[in-house]
């Protein structure tokens, strides 16, 4: 059993801007995992922190958690538009995430934004909230990832013709990204290829979460795409930023050099994104039982 006291220790490290942020980044998902209103309330806490990697981190585990205690910080994220385009589309995503019907009006008043990846982003989760209320009391599929996603995966089960959905433009969005997540759960060389693909689409939220899937299926198919568009220098941050944790995931040595050749890059949240991606990699590459090893830290083992 974790004690109150082991929940403020992690979570006095997420909020320390004096530690390493793929400390902090550890500390997150450690809460993530703990769950409950002492962990939502230190991942709440650090919105304040001047990281947008970081920001939209935890607005993105608030959503895993599905914790209905968490929606007023993430309306008042949404809602604040100091806040980076990233953590307020985050915040939408996981209002959306979350499931609750309640926040149906303020998500339709943030599908006009003029940010157009906040306005996109609260669009999906209106349709996400829409589906989940036509479908109410059907058994939800579980895919063989453990993420709530935006939205529901495809029933088709043919790549090319979820290829050929993925990557029209024309159709809605949401239809795309059910493709998207289909295409992940079929795995496979295929599948990966046809997914980075996507990589070259129009709208900059879809190819980030291109991104973040190809992260998923952890598939060294991706890798080349992957590289290219993280070193693309015009390429939207969130873009850039996805790719690198995906490659971090994959963990291969061509992962680690175009890691590496942009632990420096000019752009911060890509910065950040590589030294998190590195902590990643030596994660997927090691012998630790878990990423999130938040209470480990708060009892190291006897030297």
């Amino acid at each position: 059993m974790v004690t109150e006291q082991e929940v403020e220790g992690v979570g006095q490290t997420l909020v320390d801007p004096q530690k390493p942020l793929q400390a902090r980044f550890r500390a997150l998902f450690t809460l993530r995992g703990l769950g409950g209103p002492a962990a939502i309330s230190w991942i709440s806490r650090a919105f304040s922190d001047d990281s947008a990697l970081l920001k939209h981190e935890l607005a993105y585990c608030l959503g895993q958690m599905q914790d209905s205690r968490a929606i007023p910080v993430l309306v008042a994220v949404l809602r604040d538009t100091r806040q980076e385009p990233m953590v307020r589309h985050e915040a939408g995503e996981a209002l959306g995430a979350i499931g609750n019907p309640e926040v149906l009006e303020i998500l339709k008043q943030y599908s006009t934004d003029p940010v157009i990846e906040v306005a996109e982003t609260c669009q999906l989760a209106v349709r996400r909230l829409e589906w989940l209320q036509q479908h109410s009391g059907e058994p939800v599929a579980q895919g063989p990832y453990r993420s709530v996603d935006p939205a529901p995966s495809a029933e088709e089960r043919d790549v090319g013709r979820l290829r050929g959905a993925l990557l029209d433009e024309a159709r809605p969005l949401f239809d795309r990204y059910r493709a998207m997540f289909a295409l992940r759960d079929a795995g496979g060389e295929e599948a990966a290829l046809a997914l980075a693909e996507g990589l070259r689409c129009g709208s900059a939220l879809f190819r980030h979460e291109i991104g973040y899937v190809l992260g998923q299926l952890q598939h060294e198919a991706a890798v080349p795409q992957l590289v290219e568009a993280l070193a693309r220098p015009t390429e939207n941050p969130m873009v850039r930023h996805e790719c690198a944790e995906a490659l971090g995931a994959i963990a291969r040595p061509a992962c680690l050099a175009a890691l590496r050749a942009h632990a420096a890059d000019p752009e911060r949240v890509v910065r950040e994104s590589c030294e998190v991606a590195l902590d990643m990699y030596e994660y997927e590459t090691g012998s630790a039982f878990q990423y999130a090893d938040g209470l480990e830290h708060l009892h190291p083992p006897p030297s």
